[in-house]
């Protein structure tokens, strides 16, 4: 039998799609605000956003746990420590290389449109778009959440210890309470000044505010026994207690009762959910595959283009330096116009997955770039292996920032890379059983057609929204060389695709690579310029190539581990409060 095919037929909630050293003790962890640096270790590594959470992860390794078993600890204590970010009430994609079998597999957990939603779902009587911040507060936003069923069926075929023991530690700081952190109590603060309310919702306005109705703040001890009973029931029973019984109730009542619209998630929506394994997009660059998820993720397939089209120029010689930024924002303008008119769920649009990242099409997107000059915005070219696209209408939806990412390489060798999500910070707002549940929904496009012609991104009934999440394993002589991902909305491409630019190109040390300063086009606009950093130095000579720049805050998320002459290198990006930890 097929290896996809056993897996399926083993393992519970799972769908395919197309087909030891002495015991040192653990490091003290705080919540590193100071000046970062590379952690080395030969054994195990691990890299997330928040300290609590890395030392979660490090403890199961250095008990032999897996990959997998790390992954757990650290995304539920990700969601009791960074709820803004992600959790049980959101969904993940993830790249896992199975140390044993030598094979990358991929599963997708995004979450999925209720089964009765239409393409009209985020647009009102008169058939215009609905206001985004209206759209993205309530149940109408909410998709039936996959993170849950990841764990476990990753946990079914790639794990160590006990389940149960996994979810110990998240329960005991939840009961115990954790100090607010810096980002925690800042996102708390930007739900009030943008205007996108929080503290409306049952449950989160109790959680997330004192009893004066201010946003809590940095330092304060916050207890969620709520979340500590949910996690008992699901330690107990599986995943399967939260996609029916008393929890999947909950959440189905909570979102009817913030929805604005119709065709919300139902029970039948969570029992029905699957996580799915899916083909890795893997593009060749220099003497490397960059690989990545698929669709419905843009993410894979965007960066494997970035890299495809630059793999034709002699950036290493370039170095740092206007003349390769100006290279790279063109090369990300083909790639973005490519990413608006095709990338959809493979489920439901054909998408051209192999013609996107064909190396001929790709030399003939780079002849298009002017080394001097800036183009306008590009339009999609005409990748082989396609024939329904091009009646499409492209997407005009960028991508919210959000989001978190995961990088774990164990002592057996075992690799992942996972980017999870509840999309905008707080997700729905829509609190229940202690979490916050997603607004994925509005990573659908609100007008479902330009014209006469149809988004290929548009809600259908059980369709999975296209993401930007690109977490990556880049492999070198068909090993994995280089774990990496970040959260950041629709950027996200743009920083993983730096980064390991980098990484390989330049031979940075890792946490160099994520510290240079970012530059970001997406065929829209301004090329956005880290202010702050010397990217934002290159403002001028970018606008004598007919560049128009824009200097700005860039918030990345970036955690890599590079696998380098026996020695594990990990990093945590400095614009948010990660760490690394490895032994």
């Amino acid at each position: 039998m097929h290896r996809y095919s056993l897996i399926a037929a083993l393992v519970p909630g799972l769908v395919l799609a197309s087909a030891a050293q002495a015991q040192d003790p653990a490091p003290e962890v705080g919540y590193g605000w100071e000046e970062k640096h590379s952690v080395t270790g030969q054994e195990f590594m691990v890299s997330a956003a928040n300290p609590l959470a890395v030392k979660a992860g490090y403890d199961v390794l250095a008990e032999g746990g897996t990959a997998v078993d790390a992954m757990i600890a650290v995304q539920l204590m990700l969601n009791l420590v960074e709820p803004q970010s992600s959790g049980i009430g959101g969904g993940a994609f993830m790249l896992y290389w199975d140390a044993s079998t030598k094979q990358l597999m991929t599963f997708d957990a995004r979450e999925t449109a209720p089964a009765t939603a239409t393409p009209e779902r985020f647009l009102d009587e008169n058939g215009e778009k609905m206001p985004f911040k209206q759209a993205i507060s309530g149940g109408q936003a909410v998709g039936v959440p996959g993170i849950l069923r990841l764990m476990e069926v990753t946990h079914n075929l790639y794990g160590k210890l006990p389940w149960a023991d996994l979810f110990q530690s998240t329960i005991q700081t939840a009961e115990a309470g954790f100090a607010v952190s810096p980002r925690m109590a800042s996102s708390l603060q930007s739900t009030i000044d943008f205007e996108m309310p929080l503290d409306v919702y049952p449950g989160a306005d109790v959680y997330f505010f004192d009893e004066a109705g201010a946003p809590l703040t940095e330092g304060t001890l916050l207890k969620n026994p709520e979340f500590a009973d949910t996690l008992r029931i699901l330690a107990a029973e599986g995943a399967d207690a939260f996609y029916a019984g008393p929890i999947a109730e909950d959440i189905v009542a909570a979102v009817a009762g913030t929805s604005t619209v119709e065709n919300n998630i139902t029970l039948q929506d969570l029992a029905d959910y699957r996580v799915k394994i899916r083909p890795a997009v893997c593009a060749p660059y220099r003497a490397y595959d960059i690989c990545g998820m698929g669709p419905p993720t843009s993410g894979g397939l965007t960066v494997g283009q970035i890299l495809g089209i630059l793999d034709k120029f002699d950036i290493k010689d370039m170095g740092w330096s206007p003349e390769f930024v100006h290279l790279y924002a063109e090369a990300a303008k083909l790639a973005y116009a490519d990413r608006g008119l095709y990338m959809a769920d493979s489920d439901f649009i054909d998408v051209p997955v192999k013609g996107l990242v064909d190396p001929a099409y790709l030399a003939e997107r780079a002849k298009l770039i002017d080394q001097n000059s800036a183009a306008d915005k590009r339009e999609a070219g005409n990748p082989p292996y396609q024939d329904s696209a091009l009646n499409l209408a492209p997407s005009k939806n960028p991508g919210r920032p959000g989001t978190s990412h995961i990088v774990i390489r164990d002592a057996y060798g075992n690799a992942l890379s996972m980017t999870t999500t509840i999309e905008t910070f707080f997700g729905s707002r829509v609190f229940a059983r202690g979490f916050l549940l997603n607004n994925q929904l509005t990573d659908f496009d609100r007008a479902p057609r330009d014209g006469d012609r149809l988004v290929a991104n548009r809600v259908e009934g059980g369709k999975r929204p296209r993401s930007s999440m690109a977490p990556t394993i880049v492999m070198k002589d068909d090993a994995p060389y280089l774990l990496v991902g970040s959260p950041g909305g629709s950027r996200i491409i743009n920083y993983v695709a730096k980064t390991i630019i980098a990484v390989l190109d330049w031979d940075m040390d890792p946490q160099d690579a994520i510290e240079t300063g970012h530059f970001v086009h997406r065929n829209t606009g301004a090329v956005d310029l880290e202010e702050g950093t010397s990217a934002a130095g290159f403002a001028e000579a970018l606008g004598g190539k007919g560049h128009e720049v824009n200097p700005r805050d860039l918030n990345s998320g970036l955690h890599a581990i590079l696998i380098k002459d026996g020695k594990l290198i990990g990093a945590a990006d400095p614009r948010r409060e990660g760490i690394a930890m490895g032994r």
